[in-house]
């Protein structure tokens, strides 16, 4: 006895062969596209809220006092003057100043990222004896306020001949930014798998070779990253300069600009906007040259470690 069989479907003709039809396309809700316009309107205004002190600054720095004092304000400089950079541009007290802040900078930049880099690169790569005691002690380091440190820093530096100098200065601004700095950088180093040095090795480089030809390179965002953090740092700082930098001849900047506004006479706000403006050109031109390395060294440091 055969098995029946079912009869064929038959097929309309104007189905064979036909494309599916297409999806409709999705609409994007009033709603949705009404809350994309406020949050993008919010970050406009916040952004906007954040800028505005800087422009300020620059625009007051070509303003003369006496239009400054005025009652009403003045939020475009179309009648502005150049008087007051060349006032700062003519003291020789800002060169000097400036001269101490750059070399304060350049050995607290290349101290600070040196001593973090081989730190972090022991703490992540090696398992030694206080090793989890090391990372503890560089958090408590951290939570300690800077304010508590200055009568024994300053009894060390005297100790040692180093007040009032560059090196000393310099000292002290490395061991500030240091715990940080080792901190942020050992996220970076545990990003860098060590099977990459491993695997290089297998080709035949030495394990110094293999580091600096694979693992240092990955590195790069990383300590562009914690070099911005010690620039400005270093850059900006004022309550150790004050402490350890009592001579006028071996202010920094930020000891100079405080010098502008004195108690014994009125306050030139066009002078000090001026020189404000001119404290931040070196700070901007650094950003706009690291800014990509930043921008990529800021995020890996989010997700990696």
């Amino acid at each position: 006895m055969s098995a029946a069989v079912p009869p064929a479907v038959a097929v309309p003709p104007a189905a064979r062969g036909a494309r599916p039809a297409p999806r409709p396309r999705r609409r994007v809700r009033p709603r949705t596209r009404a809350a994309r316009w406020l949050l993008g309107g919010l970050a406009v205004v916040v952004a906007l809220v954040w800028a505005f002190p800087i422009y300020w600054m620059v625009s007051s720095a070509f303003l003369p006092t006496a239009r400054l004092q005025r009652p009403e304000p003045t939020f475009v400089p179309v009648d502005g003057t150049l008087a007051n950079f060349r006032q700062v541009l003519t003291d020789e007290s800002f060169y000097a100043s400036f001269r101490v802040s750059l070399a304060v900078t350049a050995i607290t930049l290349a101290g600070a990222v040196l001593f973090a880099f081989v730190a972090a690169l022991a703490i992540s790569r090696f398992r030694f004896r206080g090793r989890k005691s090391f990372i503890v002690t560089i958090l408590v380091v951290q939570m300690i306020p800077a304010e508590g440190l200055f009568i024994s820093q300053y009894a060390v530096l005297d100790g040692w001949g180093l007040v009032n100098s560059v090196l000393g200065l310099s000292i002290v601004y490395v061991a500030a930014i240091l715990p940080f700095t080792v901190w942020m950088l050992r996220g970076f180093v545990n990003g860098v798998p060590l099977e990459l040095e491993e695997a290089a090795m297998v080709d035949g480089l030495s394990r110094t070779r293999a580091f600096f030809r694979i693992t240092f390179p990955l590195l790069a965002p990383g300590l562009v990253a914690s070099g911005v953090y010690g620039f400005l740092q270093a850059w900006n700082e004022y309550t150790l300069a004050l402490v350890v930098m009592t001579e006028p001849g071996e202010r920094t900047l930020p000891l100079w600009l405080q010098g502008l506004v004195e108690a014994n006479r009125a306050t030139d706000w066009g002078v000090v906007m001026a020189g404000s403006t001119l404290i931040a050109v070196p700070v901007i031109g650094f950003f706009l040259l690291v800014q990509k390395r930043m921008s990529a060294g800021l995020v890996a440091g989010a997700v990696k470690g």
